[in-house]
């Protein structure tokens, strides 16, 4: 792969830092397919998408749609997640990690300090998330904390 040039790292550093960090469900299927599970026509379809587009509701581009924020919120869907810190028992550590990646869940970070593992899950499945945790063996305790807003 080639490397990238000074203004193409600056380029990145810029929306990297002027960016704001969302949540977006990024969905990869032709247009055609998501038409059919409608029900509707191609066109009909485009429609919509575009009418969701204007709104700020998706992000569309060469094969991808995106729901924004915007579009989680008008769903119901929250968009301030929870956070889960897990202690695991040392001799089970690599099947306690390998369990945690079956799981769905936003992110899961292998940490260091007084906990082993870090899940962050959208709040509406925290209960979920939990259930499944408590019925994997090594870990020998969790600890959750649910956002209340975003402040940055």
């Amino acid at each position: 792969m080639e490397p990238l040039t000074k203004r193409s790292v600056r380029l990145l550093r810029i929306l990297y830092e002027k960016g704001v960090s969302t949540n977006t469900y990024t969905l990869r299927l032709k247009q055609d397919e998501l038409a059919a599970q409608l029900g509707i026509s191609r066109q009909a379809l485009n429609m919509h998408l575009r009418k969701l587009k204007s709104r700020g509701y998706i992000r569309t581009g060469r094969g991808f749609i995106d729901v924004t924020e915007k579009g989680l919120n008008a769903l119901g869907v929250s968009t301030t997640p929870a956070f889960i810190l897990i202690k695991v028992s040392p001799v089970k550590r690599i099947q306690v990690y390998e369990k945690i990646k079956e799981i769905p869940v936003t992110h899961a970070f292998r940490i260091a300090g007084d906990v082993d593992a870090l899940i962050v899950v959208e709040r509406e499945n925290l209960d979920e998330i939990l259930k499944k945790l408590y019925n994997i063996e090594g870990i020998q305790d969790t600890r959750s904390y649910v956002t209340i807003e975003t402040i940055k």
